[in-house]
C-alpha cells in the first residue's frame, strides 16, 4: 500500500477498491490528502460474508477480551488527537480546534463502550407460575450495516461502531464518499487494536452502490443511518419490506428561542455558536432564531457585530472561527437559498456572500436574515450552512408556536431567565433533546442524541439507550 493510497478492509485484509477516489481540503484544493479506495456491490457482499462468519465468535466470545479491543481503540484516539483532528480539519473543514475536539469525543466514545460490554445487564422474575423463574436478557443482533455523513466523520462513526461492537455485533462500515479519511483512521485504529478478521469490515465507496447494497442484503440483520431525509424515507421503505431493524437521524431546523428577559451576551453566544460554529453544517445548527420584539432590535444588532468580528479562513490557520463550506455542492446549496431569502422578502442583515482566500477554498460569509416568516423556504428547509434567519414573535406563546411549527424535531433552544418560561419549554418543546441557556450543539457523548417528528426514526443513539438498538430481548423461562 502506497503512503497516498488507502484501501478497504474486508475479511480481515486491505483490499483494493474497483476505483478510486481523490479526498481534497475544502479550505485548500490544491491539498490532496489521498486517493482512497471505492467499493462496488460484490466487494460490499463480501464484507457482508465476512461478517457474517465472523459473528457466532464475536458475539460469544469472552467479554473482557471485547472490552480490552475497545479500551485499546480509546487509548490511541486519545494519544493521536492532535494528528487526527488535523486530518477531520483538512478533509472536512472544520476548525483546528473544533477537529481536535470531535476526535477526543471518539476517544471517549471508545472507552465509554469498553465499559458497558461489562454492565450488560438482565432481568429476573418470578413466574406467576410457582417454581419458575423468567429472565430477561440482551443479545447481539447479527451483521449491523453503518452509514455515517460527511459533517462529524470521526464522531458518529465512532458512536456507531463503539456499541455495534461493544455488544457484540459484526460491522460492515460505509463512511461518507467526500470524507474517507478519518474513517480509515478509525479501520486501521481497530485492525491494531486486535479485532478478529471479520468483526469490523470498511468498505468505502458511493451510497449508491455500498449504501444500496448493505439495504437490500438479507443478512444485514440492522442498519444505522444519518444523512439526507429524503435518503432515509427510501432507506425505511426498502428495510421495512424485509423487515429488518432501522434506526434513522436525519434533518432538522432547530429553533432558538430568545426572550425579552434572556441575558443579552448568553443569547448572542448561543446562537452564534449554535447557529454559525462547524460552519452551520450540523444538524442540531440553531438555524431558526425566535426573537420577543422587546429585545429583538438589541439582539440583532449585537449578533451583527459578533458575526462581522469573525475570521473566515483556512481551517488550520491560527485564528479562524469558521472554515469553508465542505464542497462546491454545499457552497451552491447555500448561496441559492441566500438568494431565496432574498427573494421570499427577508432582509440579509449580514453576510452571504462568496469570499476569496489567499488559498483556493469554499468560503462564504455567514449569512443572517431579519424579518422572517416561519412560512418562508430559508425557515422551513435545512440549508446545512451558516445560514439563519431571525423570526420576530409577539411573547412566549407566539414563540413556542413557531418553534414547534416545523415537521422536524432534533433539537430546541430558549434562553431565558424565567425558571417559569425555562420549565414550560422543556415540556412542551417538541423535540427530543432541549437546550436552556445554551446553544443547540449536541450532546455528550454518554446521553442518548435523537429527535422526534422527521428528525429520527428508531430507536435512540449514544449512552447505554444505544442498547436498545444495538440488541435485541429475550425472555427464557426456566423450570427445574
Amino acid at each position: 500500500m502506497t503512503a497516498s493510497l488507502f484501501r478497504n478492509y474486508i475479511a480481515g485484509e486491505w483490499v483494493a477498491g474497483a476505483t478510486t477516489t481523490i479526498n481534497r481540503n475544502p479550505s485548500d484544493r490544491s491539498d490532496v490528502i489521498g486517493e482512497y479506495a471505492q467499493a462496488d456491490a460484490a466487494q460490499t457482499r463480501a464484507a457482508v460474508a465476512a461478517a457474517r462468519a465472523a459473528f457466532p465468535a464475536w458475539s460469544t466470545g469472552p467479554v473482557q477480551e471485547r472490552a480490552n479491543i475497545l479500551e485499546r481503540a480509546a487509548t490511541e484516539i486519545l494519544a493521536r488527537k492532535d494528528e487526527l483532528g488535523r486530518l477531520l480539519s483538512r478533509e472536512e473543514g472544520k476548525t483546528l480546534p473544533e477537529g481536535i475536539g470531535e476526535a477526543m469525543r471518539a476517544g471517549y466514545i471508545f472507552r465509554f463502550f469498553a465499559g458497558e460490554v461489562l454492565r450488560m445487564a438482565g432481568e429476573k422474575l418470578p413466574s406467576v407460575r410457582p417454581g419458575v423463574d423468567v429472565e430477561m436478557t440482551r443479545e447481539p443482533i447479527g451483521v449491523v450495516g453503518l452509514i455515517s455523513p460527511w459533517n462529524f466523520p470521526i464522531a458518529i462513526p465512532a458512536w456507531k461502531i463503539a456499541p455495534a461492537l461493544a455488544y457484540g455485533n459484526t460491522v460492515v462500515m460505509k463512511p461518507a464518499d467526500l470524507v474517507p479519511g478519518c474513517a480509515w483512521a478509525l479501520a486501521d485504529i481497530l485492525v491494531r487494536a486486535g479485532l478478529p478478521a471479520g468483526v469490523f469490515n470498511l468498505a468505502m465507496g458511493r451510497g449508491s452502490v455500498v449504501g444500496e447494497t448493505l439495504v437490500n442484503h438479507p443478512d444485514v440483520a440492522a442498519l444505522s443511518f444519518t444523512g439526507s431525509v429524503e435518503t432515509g424515507r427510501a432507506i425505511a421503505a426498502k428495510m421495512a419490506a424485509r423487515m429488518a431493524k432501522l434506526q434513522l437521524e436525519m434533518g432538522g431546523k432547530n429553533p432558538l428561542v430568545v426572550l425579552d428577559d434572556a441575558d443579552l451576551p448568553t443569547a448572542v453566544n448561543c446562537a452564534l455558536q449554535g447557529a454559525y460554529f462547524s460552519t452551520g453544517q450540523r444538524c442540531t445548527a440553531s438555524s431558526r432564531l425566535i426573537v420577543t420584539r422587546g429585545i429583538h432590535d438589541r439582539f440583532v444588532a449585537a449578533l451583527t457585530d459578533r458575526l462581522a468580528a469573525l475570521k473566515v479562513d483556512d481551517a488550520l490557520a491560527p485564528g479562524t472561527d469558521l472554515g469553508p463550506v465542505v464542497d462546491q455542492s454545499q457552497l451552491d446549496t447555500d448561496l441559492r437559498y441566500v438568494a431565496i431569502g432574498r427573494d421570499e422578502g427577508a432582509q440579509l442583515a449580514f453576510g452571504g456572500e462568496r469570499l476569496e482566500r489567499p488559498k483556493d477554498g469554499f468560503y462564504l460569509a455567514p449569512a443572517l436574515f431579519t424579518e422572517a416568516t416561519n412560512a418562508m423556504r430559508i425557515a422551513r428547509e435545512e440549508i446545512f450552512g451558516p445560514v439563519a434567519a431571525v423570526i420576530r414573535a409577539a411573547d412566549y406563546d407566539e414563540a413556542l408556536a413557531v418553534a414547534n411549527d416545523t415537521e422536524f424535531g432534533l433539537c430546541s433552544g430558549i434562553v431565558t431567565t424565567s425558571l417559569k418560561h425555562a420549565s414550560h419549554f422543556k415540556r412542551q418543546a417538541q423535540a427530543g433533546m432541549v437546550m436552556v441557556n445554551l446553544p443547540t450543539a449536541g450532546v455528550d457523548y454518554h446521553v442518548p442524541f435523537g429527535g422526534r417528528k422527521g428528525s429520527s426514526y428508531g430507536p435512540r443513539e449514544q449512552g447505554r439507550y444505544a442498547a436498545e438498538f444495538f440488541t435485541t430481548v429475550k425472555t427464557a423461562y426456566i423450570a427445574p
